[in-house]
């Protein structure tokens, strides 16, 4: 059953509205991207909405839906938006499609685009991230930067709090989402984030503003003086390995026990965990270097500002670098 959230009316709403306050203007462009389940269905009917001559969208059957229900579903979205035969969606990653596409998102179904992807993609073409580019830099596996770059390919990460995108607004709610499916409320709770990166302040208004006691640092050793929290919740950046080193779990079993650890970003020793009575939310593993709760937990909002934040990317990029505007500038994340 479909939430009401994501109603095909509501969704046509959040982004007709995003691609207005963007001004996406992807008009004539060949887009390659995916077809996806829930939230993810909106981006390459955002992309056709913002003028895209053809969008590409590959796709594959998940545990969340099959390829025909994904098709379908992409398909409808598409006739309800108003611009019906200018998305295809496929399962065969054809060499064709990937040469002649001018825009080539790093979406899910995407990846990886690595060297032989690469190969395939002309030199004009341009990969918008759907993140912003430090995040790409922690650790990705499935984004081969230096071989894009070779081929002259531009590549840039999505401002995320440009006031259009404005997506790490919702990071704080996404907090309070992955600690109330563990049975915690924010309200009224004392919570503790270890946090090392930029999401830090987005997550403490959000935890603070749903009414928690949050004290917030970059090491474990900064937070473990304070009285027992009812969480702590772990947003690290990923470095291919536990975020949390086994002597710190010990010092955390012992100043702490029985602490919930909430996974909201950054590896963790489930194993090491468990052993040490420390239980962790969500109960299945996130997967290495993915976040244990997404923006899509919260709804469609966040996904549909940022899939439209990443397409505006792409645009920009495709401009002659001398023809971007300050405005046009301030979308795009730069990597190092």
């Amino acid at each position: 059953m479909t939430a009401p959230g994501l109603s095909t009316d509501r969704l046509l709403r959040l982004m007709r509205r995003s691609v207005a306050e963007t001004r996406l203007d992807l008009s004539g462009k060949v887009v390659l991207t995916e077809a996806a389940t829930g939230p993810y269905a909106v981006t390459p009917v955002l992309a056709a909405l913002g003028g895209a001559a053809e969008v590409i969208a590959f796709t594959r059957s998940t545990r969340y839906g099959t390829a025909a229900e994904v098709t379908a579903r992409t398909l409808a979205l598409a006739e309800a938006a108003g611009v019906p035969g200018r998305i295809r969606v496929t399962t065969e990653r054809r060499p064709d499609d990937i040469s002649r596409a001018d825009v080539v998102t790093n979406s899910g179904h995407v990846r990886p685009i690595d060297q032989a992807m690469v190969d395939l993609m002309k030199p004009t073409a341009v990969v918008p991230l759907m993140f912003e580019a430090w995040e790409a830099e922690a650790g990705r596996s499935d984004l081969d930067i230096p071989a894009l770059r070779k081929r002259g390919i531009e590549v840039a990460g999505t401002n995320e709090r440009h006031p259009a995108v404005d997506v790490f607004s919702y990071l704080g709610l996404m907090a309070v989402k992955l600690l109330l499916d563990a049975g915690v409320p924010a309200y009224r709770s004392r919570i503790a984030l270890l946090c090392d990166n930029p999401f830090n302040d987005f997550m403490v208004r959000g935890l603070a503003g749903a009414g928690a006691e949050v004290t917030a640092a970059a090491t474990l050793a900064g937070l473990l003086d304070g009285p027992q929290p009812e969480a702590l919740v772990v947003s690290m950046r990923p470095t291919g390995g536990p975020v949390l080193t086994p002597a710190e779990l010990d010092a955390l079993a012992a100043r702490w026990p029985g602490c919930l650890v909430g996974q909201y970003w950054g590896d963790l020793d489930r194993d090491g965990l468990a052993a040490r009575g420390l239980p962790v939310s969500p109960a299945a593993e996130p997967g290495a270097g993915h976040m244990g709760v997404l923006p899509s937990a919260v709804g469609p909002d966040p996904i549909v500002r940022l899939q439209t934040g990443g397409l505006k990317v792409a645009e920009v990029l495709l401009r002659p670098a001398a023809e971007r505007t300050a405005e046009d500038r301030e979308f795009v994340d730069e990597l190092a």
